[in-house]
């Protein structure tokens, strides 16, 4: 890693910081070695939104898994033409086919082992040049989020949060300031949309993310913890 950061004065910086002005800055700072991950979703809309309008040269790798809603697949089609957005898909070593193949309905048997060969690996490989990386998790989502930094270093690669000030609400006002549309499955109750045979509907009085893995105590695909290979 050539680039050094101080993180302590740059999270000093950001700590009411909102995103146009921390992607504007991780642009400067990394260049061609920043990329930055989406999982298409509603609450994806707003940063790519502003990566297109800040720094539209940003690659953006979306995690095929092989599992998600057609509607996601749609949806990436459709916020990519519209932002006019460099996206790369990431797909596990095997494939859709050969991962059934070889694995099964691994989802059910080990959902962690599951997340960990179509998501963590395949972005971990793509991962492997960059000198950041950018990524729309905020502070108010989960347990785990809560202590989000807007800048870190993991596994000597600097993770930028332009979203990590903002709640829902600040999610739902750019959304309709902007005119943006809603993930299709929106309106069916998914708030948090993962991989089709792991994400439900939620019910009122349940938090976004409820619906994902629901019949486990797994809240997270594993993207933003320690990196653990299962096998």
């Amino acid at each position: 890693m050539s680039i050094g950061v101080d993180l302590e004065a740059v999270n000093r910086r950001f700590s009411q910081a909102g995103p146009a002005e921390i992607v504007a800055w991780a642009h400067q700072t990394f260049g061609a070695g920043l990329v930055m991950t989406s999982s298409f979703q509603t609450q994806s809309v707003p940063l790519l939104h502003v990566l297109a309008r800040v720094a539209p040269e940003v690659p953006v790798l979306f995690l095929d898994t092989g599992f998600h809603f057609p509607e996601t697949l749609e949806f990436r089609h459709e916020l990519a033409t519209r932002f006019g957005l460099t996206v790369r898909d990431l797909r596990n070593e095997l494939g859709h086919d050969g991962f059934l193949t070889r694995h099964g309905e691994l989802h059910r048997t080990d959902p962690d082992a599951c997340c960990y060969l179509n998501k963590v690996a395949p972005l971990k490989k793509a991962l492997a040049g960059a000198n950041a990386w950018i990524t729309g998790i905020r502070r108010d989502q989960t347990a785990q989020r809560a202590g989000v930094q807007a800048v870190s270093l993991e596994d000597g690669r600097y993770k930028v949060c332009p979203l990590v000030n903002w709640t829902d609400s600040d999610v739902a006002a750019y959304m309709h300031r902007h005119s943006l549309p809603d993930h299709p499955l929106l309106q069916r109750g998914y708030l948090s949309v993962g991989c089709a045979p792991c994400t439900r509907p939620v019910t009122t009085g349940e938090d976004a993310r409820s619906g994902r893995w629901s019949d486990s105590n797994k809240t997270e695909c594993g993207l933003h913890l320690p990196t653990v290979d299962p096998s």
